[in-house]
């Protein structure tokens, strides 16, 4: 029997016979009594027993100690209380809205199997009971996609969150893009962050001793632990993630200075919703930011389209004003001839296997499955479960259901007590309910991996969940939150429900029962608030920004729209007619555009997929559906990016940038 099989089955029987005896006990009865610790010396015993308890705790299993007022021992207790899910009042349509949360993000989300699980809990922990895990009709309508996400991504995402629960160094080779330097790094990972649709690895660099955020995609090399220890280091206790998180671009890095910026009054709700936050306010039409990078931010202001203008400090308008300029002079005339592609470097033939994604806890999967065999019973002394059944609820391979059903066996209460017994026959799993069973009826608390799961994917897709359950996003996480135990969440963010919420309600109401909607909706390149009437026909969630894809009546064209730009949407009573043949797609009418980037920012626009020239700078082929847009995306480059082709896209940016320059030259009442 392997190291780790031996520790699972302590673990568990350390937890079985806490609970059956239902006093507290001493290391001495536990010695005595528990599987596993029996045959051990006394010091190894110790080290084994504080091993396991730290694991334990780290699990979220509540295991408490205390010393004896008499003889000074220590005495450890386990209480049932906080040991189960306490009851959980989810709703068949809550419950079923979270299901979806799990069919929208399978194969696209490192967490899904944690998720699983924690569902899988969750489910079982009604007062209702369990029901089918179908997806809701709302699911139907939606895509989720999330372009930073590879196999690559969801095996380091892995590796990075064992390291976390571990609380173990880690050493990687990492490219820093900014420097364009790539070198080995050494540090405490903190948390994991999803950001903008990007995940980040928060964590103290032990180069310099400061807490830094490395961008996972970046990750140049495998992830393996620094050292042989256990343990490696303790999380801070003023460490907060949720302090890293809502950072505009501008914001990455120490704050050095505050700007002013005039923001248009119809733009003014827009910069409120997207950039809220204690790095942020709205002065009436004044948008005032904390800025790390000046230069960054004048890319936000250009990005804007003369929708923002700069007050404050001169120099941001400076910035402002050149990089207009520059724009200006890189369209005019010819445009230049771009270098030959170059060539991809040859590898040495050995290429990183990917790991698995994130995994739950085997020791959550066992709690679990335990809980479900015994439920499966019932009030009966046995049942008979097929085989297949587990295997999917559980994601368990069939081949290793066995030795799962073995480990189960051999948990115990001291004293030959045991919980199940449980056979596979063929394609059916045999059940005998022992002494102690019913003590394991209920599931257990959700480990802290399945809270941080659920957390996560509420982020993702939280608003098609309150959507489906037709329950406000914060009653929903509020019942979650109340199953996630004592532990603290720290090292996860809080869910943020954000404007979208209401607005994805009122869109699948209206996708669903096919009635026209009214959006109120703010253009990139526009100053003025424009009422658009559609036919909506699917959402996509593509990281970091929610769209719907619909039939513009007016219009008589498909249209996609972004979720955070709608001030409102207001489903009609008209009914339309689904198009037939219709392939509710975004860019259905694209423009392709040749844009070339300049060595300065090619580095930055080859991982987005440019490719990269003999001269260091990019070459890019973009899909544009809205020439507008391609204005504002261009003139943020403050001339390190200029349109080749066509010319009508290459003349328009030219005219554009003139006026803009212009108009910021103008004196400014700050």
């Amino acid at each position: 029997m392997s190291h780790d099989t031996d520790k699972l089955i302590r673990q568990l029987s350390l937890v079985a016979f806490l609970m059956a005896e239902r006093r507290p006990l001493t290391a001495r009865d536990i010695k005595s009594n528990v599987e596993g610790y029996q045959e051990m010396s006394d010091e190894a015993f110790a080290r084994r027993f504080y091993s396991d308890r730290a694991e334990l705790v780290a699990l979220g299993v509540p295991l408490d100690s205390q010393r004896d007022e008499f003889t000074g021992e220590e005495l450890y207790t386990l209480r049932s209380e906080r040991y189960f899910l306490p009851p959980l009042e989810l709703d068949d349509d809550e419950l079923a809205a979270l299901q979806t949360c799990l069919y929208l993000l399978e194969g696209r989300f490192a967490y899904a199997e944690p998720l699983r699980l924690a569902l899988q809990n969750l489910a079982l922990g009604r007062s209702a009971g369990a029901r089918d895990d179908a997806p809701t009709a709302t699911a139907m309508s939606v895509e989720v996609r999330d372009p930073d996400y590879t196999p690559e991504l969801q095996g380091r995402l892995g590796k990075l969150e064992g390291a976390i629960s571990k609380q173990r160094t880690v050493k990687f080779r990492y490219w820093s893009i900014g420097r364009d330097d790539e070198r080995e790094r050494t540090i405490n990972p903190y948390a994991l962050l999803p950001e903008n649709g990007t995940w980040y690895v928060i964590g103290q660099d032990l180069d310099d001793q400061t807490v830094k955020s490395f961008r996972v995609s970046r990750i140049r090399s495998d992830i393996r632990f620094a050292t042989r220890r256990e343990r490696d280091f303790r999380v801070p206790e003023e460490f907060n993630v949720d302090e890293y998180r809502g950072r505009a671009e501008w914001q990455f890095g120490e704050m050095v200075g505050t700007a002013r910026i005039e923001v248009a009054p119809d733009t003014a709700w827009w910069v409120s919703r997207a950039y809220g936050g204690e790095r942020n306010e709205l002065d009436h039409d004044v948008f005032v930011t904390q800025y790390a990078s000046l230069t960054l931010l004048a890319r936000w202001i250009l990005r804007q389209d003369g929708r923002a203008v700069p007050l404050e400090p001169a120099a941001l308008r400076k910035l402002v004003v050149d990089g207009a300029k520059a724009v200006r002079k890189g369209h005019h005339g010819a445009p230049p001839s771009p270098a030959a592609e170059a060539l991809r470097a040859a590898t040495d033939g050995v290429v990183e296997r990917p790991a698995g994604p994130v995994a739950p806890e085997r020791f959550g999967v066992l709690q679990s499955l335990l809980a479900y065999l015994l439920a499966a019973c019932g009030e009966e002394r046995e049942a008979v479960i097929p085989a297949a059944e587990l295997s999917s609820r559980f994601s368990i391979a069939p081949e290793a259901l066995e030795e799962h059903l073995s480990l189960l066996n051999l948990v115990n209460f001291g004293g030959g007590c045991y919980a199940v017994y449980a056979e596979l026959h063929g394609d059916e799993v045999h059940v005998d309910k022992e002494l102690f069973g019913d003590t394991f009826r209920r599931p257990p608390r959700l480990t802290p991996l399945e809270a941080r799961a659920i957390r996560l994917a509420l982020e993702f897709v939280g608003p098609m969940i309150a959507a489906g359950a037709q329950s406000p996003l914060d009653r929903v996480r509020a019942k979650l939150e109340e199953t996630f135990g004592v532990f603290e969440l720290t090292q996860t963010p809080t869910p943020q429900a954000g404007a979208e919420e209401d607005l994805v309600l009122q869109l699948t109401r209206a996708i669903t029962d096919h009635k026209l909607i009214e959006l109120e909706y703010l253009k990139p390149e526009s100053t003025e608030v424009t009422t658009r009437l559609v036919e909506p026909y699917s959402i996509e969630r593509r990281l970091p920004h929610w769209y719907v894809h619909t039939w513009d009546v007016e219009r008589d064209a498909p249209r996609s729209y972004r979720l955070d730009r709608m001030r409102k949407a207001k489903v009609q009573k008209q009914i339309f007619t689904p198009r037939e043949g219709f392939d509710p797609s975004e860019l259905n009418h694209a423009t392709t555009a040749r844009i070339w980037y300049s060595p300065e920012v090619a580095r930055w626009e080859v991982e987005k997929g440019a490719r990269l020239l003999v001269d260091g700078s990019a070459l890019s082929e973009r899909a544009v559906g809205s020439a507008d847009w391609l204005v504002g995306e261009v003139l943020s480059y403050r001339g390190e990016a200029v349109v080749l082709e066509p010319a009508d896209l290459r003349e328009r940016v030219a005219v554009r940038a003139a006026e803009l320059e212009s108009e910021l030259r103008a004196p400014t009442a700050s």
